[in-house]
């Protein structure tokens, strides 16, 4: 579709950007003193209705996005780029389903590009062609050393190293400036947060070579060798790059780099609010309405944990408004 095609799309999208959460707002989530507080105020704002747990409010908030969205564009397949991880976090289920047997529901999430019920047919009868082209490969060998090792992390390295190239080849290929960015971004940060892990759990250079994603912002031969020698190395070689940001949250603790990788991408797309025209400022508003919704998750868990208000600051994202 034309850009000038999104123009009543955009203005739609303009009025919703209304409701979206501020920061004052989710200070007053952080100080409400209880998630049974915090769930009234996010009743007040609209978001879901008395009696409903808090997981009902947050899986309803998803659910309106997409309906929003989808009532405004025909052909979803232009935001496959969001959904790339659905389709991935079920084919990662399907395949612990079929090798530990039984059926677990509820372990299976929508909005994929592909029926997690097919996907769990296909893998359990080991018809790996039935899957979508891209999805095949790492699907018979994720199984199959999933079987053979009985290694559920090196199963599920292959599975994300896959989800990462699939959301970085679907933001490529949406002919978005700005999908495209999200898509780059997204690989950039899962593989840096890879590395810091494999780093601080003493992983092999080998085993980085199979679970980082390839990404043009970022060498992953040498984010491999950084990591698998030392932090101090790590964090040198990211501040060669275009991420070099992340090294001062990286001294703090891994959700604060998680929490700074999150605000880079509010921060890349907030020239959007200004822009009327085309498919970006579409996918601005989905990347902020799950950011937002990211943020309530973490407040209401640390809430309900009883949590320090610095832990809830050092997690909590950015906002869009």
């Amino acid at each position: 579709m034309a850009d000038h095609g999104y123009i009543y799309a955009v203005s739609r999208i303009r009025s919703r950007e209304q409701q979206l959460l501020t920061t004052p707002f989710l200070e007053s989530l952080e100080t409400s003193g209880s998630e049974e507080a915090a769930i009234r105020l996010l009743n007040e704002h609209g978001w879901g209705t008395a009696g409903q747990s808090a997981e009902e409010i947050l899986e309803e908030e998803g659910r309106k996005t997409w309906d929003v969205i989808g009532e405004l564009v025909k052909d979803l397949s232009v935001f496959n780029v969001f959904r790339c991880e659905n389709d991935y976090h079920n084919l990662k289920a399907a395949i612990k389903e079929a090798c530990t047997g039984g059926t677990h529901p509820g372990i299976y999430v929508g909005d994929g590009t592909y029926p997690a019920k097919k996907m769990e047919e296909a893998v359990s009868a080991r018809e790996f062609a039935a899957l979508p082209e891209r999805m095949r490969e790492p699907a018979e060998r994720a199984m199959d050393t999933l079987l053979q090792t009985r290694d559920g992390q090196l199963c599920d390295c292959i599975l994300d190293r896959a989800a990462l190239e699939a959301t970085r080849d679907a933001g490529r290929a949406s002919g978005s400036d700005l999908l495209a960015l999200y898509g780059e971004l997204t690989a950039a940060a899962g593989d840096i947060k890879i590395a810091v892990r494999a780093q601080r759990t003493g992983k092999d250079r080998e085993f980085l070579s199979i679970a980082l994603a390839d990404c043009g912002s970022l060498d992953s031969g040498r984010l491999a060798d950084a990591a698998s020698d030392s932090m101090e190395a790590l964090a040198a070689y990211l501040d060669t790059t275009a991420y070099s940001g992340a090294v001062e949250a990286l001294k703090k603790s891994l959700c604060s780099l998680e929490r700074w990788c999150d605000d880079l991408m509010i921060e890349k797309i907030r020239p959007q609010l200004t822009n009327c025209f085309g498919l970006d400022p579409l996918a601005a508003y989905i990347l902020a309405r799950r950011t937002e919704i990211k943020s309530v998750r973490i407040i209401l868990t640390c809430l309900r944990n009883g949590c320090p208000d610095s832990v809830m600051r050092e997690r909590v994202r950015a906002t869009y408004v």
